[in-house]
């Protein structure tokens, strides 16, 4: 898919809003919250426009009872998709909106993803680092793949200070 990156649009936030009342309507009960995470949720973040979303449920298991009907409602149904008790929905195709990560809510990935937002969202020189990162990465790679293996490391020394930054305030 080629990198659409944008300025960072107050739009995000409702976007966001819209589709987890939609998802309560399919999985009800089910959802114990929503969060919304990665670089859309950080203000003034340059992005893909697309919207990451959490849902953490009670139990993993029961999503899997609705890939049909999300398959039908238009969203790509990818499974795990690499990440082992995840369940991963993808909306609008080539001109993809939203990844829809479910996460079961004793999942040791929800927390990370969190810390991660919430450093970016204290500490705003360090979410322009990431942001200018992006920009130079989306001129020199025309497809996320390649634009996703380039930007990893960076993303891992930068969540290593999350987790320290976390740390701390946890001691405080």
């Amino acid at each position: 898919m080629k990198i659409r990156l944008t300025e960072f649009s107050e739009d995000w936030s409702r976007m966001f809003q819209t589709e987890a009342e939609f998802m309560k309507t399919i999985f009800g009960d089910e959802i114990i919250k929503f969060e919304h995470f990665g670089s859309t949720s950080v203000q003034g973040m340059k992005a893909k426009p697309v919207i990451d979303m959490m849902c953490i449920v009670k139990d993993i298991e029961k999503v899997d009872i609705v890939n049909g009907k999300m398959a039908a409602f238009g969203y790509d149904v990818a499974g795990e998709w690499g990440i082992s008790g995840r369940r991963f929905f993808r909306k609008g195709g080539e001109n993809r909106t939203h990844h829809i990560h479910f996460y079961q809510f004793d999942h040791d990935q929800i927390e990370r993803h969190l810390i991660f937002r919430d450093y970016l969202r204290s500490h705003p020189e360090e979410a322009a680092k990431y942001s200018h990162f992006k920009e130079e990465l989306a001129q020199q790679f025309d497809n996320t793949s390649e634009y996703s293996k380039a930007k990893k490391e960076f993303v891992r020394e930068m969540e290593q200070k999350a987790l320290i930054w976390f740390e701390e305030i946890q001691r405080d």
